[in-house]
């Protein structure tokens, strides 16, 4: 199969969908990779390295778009890029289309295979490839949460860990998915006062076993959530139904009540935020105020540290991909039907059902199209 790789064009998405070392493994197993110069430089990835593991470098965007079969990339792709759509292109990349109708309407009409790696499932209920990104964001939340607590920065001024005869700060975390478990790691790490709220008694007990007394428990209620935001220097929206519109627990109501200089940082924003106050923002101007309350809602927040995310990323996404050009995607989800999960649009159908119900549209199993 024929398989490229182009450069991010998102603002300050620095990331990129394959390494040197994932060329080599296409290669090795046959395909031919086309390469856009200068794709990896964000990364830290040169082109004389994709050249060396055996790419083909193309000058421009569109001559890669147009040669290939399936295009591999971090993003969803921009509008910019919705005139090289075309039939039977396979689209292996981050699509979150819960939140992008243009993008949907776009791949619908131009019969794309949309392979959605924020919706791929495994067996054991698993997101294999988002969970990297959500560790990284995971962490990345508090780190950058506790930057814009910084009065330079907009913040009340609160240290998180404190220091002794002063308070702490106070942590509250929506959600006890990965990215809440890993922004947990770190506040705890940091010696905050840390409450996380989730609507699984399961995972809310898995987290104390492994926490104890260093964090406050809650079940996600509407009157928790307004009583422990109130309190916090510094909240974590980090809700995820795969493929679906992030729930708006973070109500606008609730805002008036927080300290002003308090920081929200909406890590769920790719899938509409779980903050009603949630309007995407870049890495270049990160933040807007709110009633007093900074808001930090960028959509790529892996991106900011793109050599690791990419590596990450590219660690996870290699098997399925690999899967997917060595057998074609049909016959590569015959032969593993975990990869029928991924697949959000198919010859102008929708296959995602939670990305339909987000729309209120119809949807058609993959499995029923595919075969």
């Amino acid at each position: 199969m024929k398989v490229g790789c182009v450069r991010e064009i998102k603002n300050n998405e620095f990331r990129v969908g394959m390494t040197p070392d994932n060329v080599k493994s296409y290669v090795n197993a046959g395909h031919e990779v086309y390469i856009e110069k200068d794709a990896g430089v964000g990364s830290g990835f040169m082109t004389d390295e994709y050249v060396a593991a055996g790419a083909v470098i193309l000058d421009t965007a569109k001559e890669v778009w147009d040669t290939v079969e399936m295009m591999i990339k971090v993003k969803e792709p921009l509008k910019e890029e919705y005139q090289y759509f075309h039939k039977d292109l396979i689209l292996y990349t981050y699509l979150h289309l819960a939140a992008d109708r243009e993008l949907m309407d776009a791949m619908l009409e131009a019969g794309v295979k949309g392979v959605a790696y924020e919706t791929l499932i495994e067996r054991d209920r698993s997101i294999p490839l988002l969970a990297p990104m959500s560790q990284i964001a995971g962490r990345l939340s508090i780190q950058e949460g506790a930057k814009y607590l910084e009065k330079p920065f907009g913040g009340s001024g609160v240290l998180l860990a404190g220091v002794p005869g002063t308070p702490k700060a106070n942590v509250v975390i929506l959600g006890a998915g990965t990215v809440g478990t890993n922004a947990c790691k770190v506040a705890v790490g940091m010696g905050a006062n840390v409450t996380i709220i989730d609507i699984s008694l399961s995972r809310l007990a898995y987290l104390d076993d492994i926490f104890g007394a260093r964090i406050q428990t809650l079940m996600s209620t509407d009157a928790n959530i307004e009583n422990a935001v109130a309190q916090a220097d510094l909240v974590i929206g980090s809700v995820l139904i795969p493929g679906k519109a992030a729930p708006k627990l973070m109500k606008k109501a609730y805002l008036k009540n927080m300290r002003p200089g308090s920081v929200v940082v909406d890590v769920a924003v790719d899938q509409g935020g779980c903050c009603e106050t949630t309007k995407v923002t870049y890495h270049d101007d990160p933040t807007f105020v709110v009633d007093g309350v900074v808001h930090y809602c960028v959509g790529n927040m892996p991106g900011a540290v793109p050599r690791t995310s990419t590596i990450a990323l590219t660690n996870a996404t290699l098997k399925y991909g690999l899967q997917i050009a060595g057998s074609g995607l049909e016959d590569a989800c015959r032969k593993n039907d975990v990869l029928y999960s991924a697949i959000n649009t198919y010859e102008g159908e929708i296959t995602c059902k939670n990305v339909a119900d987000s729309f209120g549209l119809p949807h058609k199993e993959a499995k029923e199209l595919v075969g």
